[in-house]
């Protein structure tokens, strides 16, 4: 009971983890942040292997999931480090999310709830003439803070799976062991008792020709002095 109890609770926690995924990629996508859509996309990958994993008893498969998830919390713990500027970080001119390949910034930084933007004109002389320099007011919640709820919750998502999917593990091998204690993985197949046979040929030399005497049950020795001469 238990052990089913475990796997659904699984297979719940890769739904969620999905589906908060997945809308994470879509906002990033519109924010162009590469560094972040390849992490989601490895994501996906990985949770729908330990979904499929979990749902056709593969333990191999749920804990390579459980070690990724170790890579993913880590790398939410530096998204949010990157967010709140922790350290030598700073959100306003490190853009190692985009691969330093564009000027994008999270898409909550203008599209925030109650956010307010203002196009500056005229542009300064660093703005690329493809970007527009806006100044943004009014949030009732900054950009940084949603991106920090996003990453918190894939922690808690992801220390959640990580439990459960040693827990399942657990139990699948354990499973198996008692399984294989019983005679059922044997590596060999089952033998049926052999019949041994009672009749025997043996050579007899009578008046220098061959024959071929059936022995049943008869010693070699007693045979061969009924037919001496």
């Amino acid at each position: 009971m238990g052990y089913c109890s475990g796997r659904c609770t699984l297979v719940a926690v890769c739904g969620a983890q999905l589906v908060s995924v997945l809308e994470r990629q879509i906002f990033d996508f519109l924010g162009y942040q590469w560094a972040p859509i390849l992490a989601n996309f490895i994501h996906i990958i990985v949770v729908i292997l330990g979904l499929f994993g979990t749902i056709q008893y593969r333990p191999r498969y749920i804990t390579g999931y459980a070690v990724w998830l170790i890579l993913w919390i880590s790398w939410n713990v530096f998204v949010i480090c990157f967010y709140l500027e922790a350290g030598d970080l700073s959100k306003e001119t490190d853009l190692i999310l985009t691969f330093n390949i564009s000027m994008h910034r999270s898409w909550w930084m203008e599209n925030g709830p109650g956010c307010t933007v203002t196009s500056v004109t005229p542009a300064p002389d660093w703005a690329p003439e493809d970007h527009r320099y806006i100044t943004v007011s009014g949030c009732f919640l900054e950009y940084q803070y949603i991106e920090v709820a996003h990453s918190s919750l894939q922690i808690f998502l992801a220390l959640a799976g990580f439990i459960y999917a040693c827990y399942v593990v657990k139990c699948i091998t354990e499973e198996e062991d008692s399984f294989d204690f019983i005679g059922g993985f044997d590596s060999y197949g089952y033998q049926g008792p052999q019949k041994t046979s009672h009749l025997q040929l043996q050579p007899m030399y009578i008046a220098n020709s061959v024959l071929y005497a059936v022995q049943a049950k008869k010693p070699m020795q007693s045979l061969q002095n009924e037919y001496a001469f």
